[in-house]
């Protein structure tokens, strides 16, 4: 009887095979059969839906009834997400400038390539995961942006408007992951993660959130998820949906992936390897927070709101200064220093933490959860030192550790005095309260709730992918590679051709 082969086998036996030439083109061949494949299938399914779904969609009460556009709405709509895209240009800045000056064309190709994937990813399949009705674990309709009707739902914001918004939500989270994974990252290795990311992980679990029928969405209502808790899941613009995931997805990376070579932890005598560009991070950072303020108060999808547009700016904004103050003063006594890292990674910490309850908090308590936020990056920093996981820019601290904060501030700031926004005015019939105002546990209860079970869901499913990916030997660029300097050896060029900031900017620099 001949011997069955166990996985564990057959993975080394896999890895073995990918390190020689023509079992590795073998294996681009066969991948790329598989995308083609997986491309055409989606390409028949819209090309189905685009011949036979007109006439579904138009038995659709949502479709047929909410097709009247609100002009201003969809023009605010758009500009909030002309800015949420040119956070793109900060992300691209805050990572080059945190990493070496070896590894930043690497960056500024990521950045670039992550962003025109996410969209026509977005585009064939993603939104319909996400905000498409279906089932309470993925939506089902507007493959390809086929059979949509004038306006989302009942917004009034013009539905292509409202795509454009989401898709560069969806981009951002793309862009968090990464930042964790600078400098040792396959090029090809980035493009299946970030397919995975994209495509997959951020649409599907967000749509347990954000989908009109989403399990979390609905959960506490008769018939669906714990109905007995009374409430559902909240998350205004994304600490949970964009920021935790993208930051558990880096989290799961960085383990797969290891350590940069030549990093030296501070419990084995080294520390981080230095940002090469701090002018060019801080910028970036800045040009993020102005970001945010497309991200927070265009997710209201009404400017009809005032009230509420204009709470949500001032709470963002005092929860960005609370939290670089905090980690500012806060890593001080580490270092004797006034750490310019700290500070720019606290008021992101800040901002990422504000970005759920933002529309619920009073000003005072906007100012609390940044502070929090600012403290909890410096500890998270050194948590990561503390388990050797190489994070050259915050990514998991700042995004990871502090979504699951600002989700969970919700329940304990909300100040009982608002409701849910709308496309002509707010509701407030039906105020959030949280514990500090005397609202008990409910809203605490649900968002930890919501909050566990996307992070577990999210961290769970990033360490299969990337360790799926790893084990093509595709996720990790060569240990010759690398000494070589990742720009050099996989795009062919370095940043700064014509000098070197530095010794270390050479190519042997750090690694001999």
């Amino acid at each position: 009887m001949e011997r069955r082969v166990g996985i564990t086998n057959k993975l080394t036996r896999l890895g073995n095979r990918l390190h020689e030439p023509q079992w590795r083109r073998y294996g681009y061949l066969l991948l790329a059969g598989k995308m083609l494949g997986l491309v055409l299938l989606f390409g028949l399914m819209g090309f189905t839906s685009s011949i036979f779904g007109s006439d579904v969609m138009a038995a659709d009460p949502i479709a047929s009834t909410n097709n009247i556009i609100n002009p201003i709405n969809t023009l605010w709509v758009l500009l909030a997400a002309f800015l949420v895209f040119g956070m793109q240009v900060g992300f691209t800045m805050l990572e080059a400038g945190f990493c070496r000056s070896r590894e930043t064309v690497n960056v500024l190709m990521e950045c670039v390539v992550d962003t025109a994937l996410c969209g026509l990813l977005f585009f064939a399949w993603g939104f319909a995961f996400m905000f498409g009705s279906g089932t309470p674990w993925v939506g089902t309709e507007y493959f390809f942006l086929q059979g949509v009707p004038a306006t989302y739902g009942t917004t009034g914001v013009s539905f292509l408007a409202f795509w454009l918004f989401q898709f560069a939500f969806a981009d951002t989270c793309s862009t968090i992951t990464s930042g964790a994974m600078i400098g040792r990252t396959g090029f090809v290795g980035d493009l299946l993660y970030s397919l995975g990311v994209s495509g997959f992980i951020y649409p599907i679990i967000g749509h347990w959130a954000w989908g009109p029928d989403g399990f979390l969405a609905t959960m506490g209502t008769a018939g669906n998820f714990l109905p007995t808790l009374g409430m559902s899941f909240h998350d205004f613009a994304g600490s949970t949906v964009v920021h935790t995931i993208g930051g558990f997805v880096a989290l799961a990376g960085s383990i797969v992936l290891g350590p940069r070579l030549g990093r030296k932890f501070k419990q084995d005598g080294g520390g981080p390897m230095l940002p090469h560009d701090l002018v060019m991070a801080t910028v970036g950072g800045l040009i993020l927070w102005f970001g945010w303020y497309g991200f927070n108060p265009g997710s209201t999808l009404s400017i009809m709101d005032f009230e509420g547009c204009g709470r949500v700016a001032a709470n963002t904004t005092l929860a960005a200064c609370a939290a670089a103050l905090a980690a500012m003063f806060y890593g001080y006594p580490k270092t004797k220093k006034w750490d310019v890292s700290y500070t720019v990674n606290g008021f992101l910490a800040g901002l990422v933490a504000i970005t759920c309850p933002c529309y619920w908090v009073s000003p005072a308590g906007s100012i609390i959860i940044g502070a929090v936020a600012g403290v909890i990056v410096v500890v998270g920093v050194d948590i990561l030192e503390w388990l050797r996981i190489d994070d050259p820019i915050g990514a998991v601290p700042v995004h990871g550790f502090n979504g699951i904060w600002g989700t969970l501030s919700l329940g304990l700031f909300a100040c009982g005095q608002y409701g849910a926004t709308g496309p002509i005015a707010a509701d407030n019939s039906a105020p959030l309260t949280g514990l500090f105002y005397g609202g008990g546990t409910t809203v605490l209860a649900a968002q930890a709730i919501g909050s566990g079970i996307i992070t577990l869901a999210t961290f769970v499913v990033s360490l299969a992918l990337m360790y799926a990916v790893n084990s093509m030997g595709l996720l990790r660029i060569s240990k010759e590679g690398e000494l070589q300097g990742i720009d050099n050896y996989e795009h062919g060029i370095g940043a700064y051709p014509e000098y070197a900031l530095r010794q270390s900017a050479m190519p042997s620099g750090e690694m001999e």
